[in-house]
This record gives structure tokens, C-alpha cells and sequence, in this order.
């Protein structure tokens, strides 16, 4: 019997929402309760990125010049595991559609996150995030 990826996941980590107004956007959601927890740039992408949160929900709201601004822009939903080798190789065993050809690796927070991206039948991204 194959391992199943949910042995892997503790977790909702975040939800990404990308941004062309990233300002307008990190005030609008703090006059919903939330707080900044953590405000950098993405080396990668050289754009604004915040992670927010109230209450055990944690947002990420990122820099996008072209984001879309309609209805349904949520970018993707980050679920948290504690070893993203073992995640990345049942994702692999199970055929599901991985976005990159290898996990990734941002700076983000004190010793950075490892992650990778699935994508389900409906476009929607599932990322699998290790904060290490």
C-alpha cells in the first residue's frame, strides 16, 4: 500500500494572494485583524511579499503588476509538512502534476522554506511547504 501525502501534512500553512495595489491590500486585510508578521522581497521575483495573520490564519499577499483583479485571484493554498523529500517523492508516486522540476527554496523567514507546486484538475496550485 503507497503512503499517502497526508502522512506528510500538519497543516494549512498559507494562502498566497497576488496583488497589483500591495499596499491598498496589506491595509484592507489589517482593517480585517490582521498583522504583519513578515515583510521582505522575493529574490526571486524582486516584488513585495507579506505574510499576514489573525487568529491561526496566515496570508501571503505578494507584489503582481499584472495580477488579473477579478473574482477567484487566489493564487494557491500552502499546506504545511514536516519532511518536503518525503512529500515531494509521494507526490511523485501518486502521478500527481508537479509545477517545477525540483523543490524550491526562498529566504523567507529566520532559515528560509523548501516547497513545491501541484497542480489539480481544476488549474487550481497546492504547495507543499517546509519552513526550515
Amino acid at each position: 500500500m503507497k503512503v499517502k501525502l497526508t502522512a506528510c501534512i500538519t497543516g494549512v500553512q498559507h494562502i498566497g494572494i497576488p496583488t497589483a495595489q500591495y499596499e491598498a491590500t496589506l491595509k484592507f486585510f489589517g482593517r480585517l485583524g490582521f498583522s504583519v508578521e513578515l515583510a521582505t522581497v522575493n529574490p526571486v521575483s524582486d516584488c513585495k511579499v507579506a505574510f499576514l495573520t489573525c487568529e491561526g490564519v496566515t496570508l501571503e499577499i505578494y507584489q503582481v503588476p499584472e495580477s488579473s483583479m477579478r473574482y477567484g485571484s487566489v493564487d494557491h493554498i500552502a499546506l504545511n509538512v514536516f519532511d518536503i523529500e518525503e512529500a515531494y517523492i509521494i507526490a511523485e508516486e501518486c502521478g500527481l502534476k508537479i509545477l517545477e522540476d525540483d523543490i524550491q527554496f526562498l529566504p523567507f523567514w529566520n532559515n528560509g522554506v523548501r516547497f513545491f507546486t501541484v497542480e489539480g484538475p481544476n488549474k487550481e496550485k497546492i504547495e507543499f511547504n517546509q519552513k526550515l
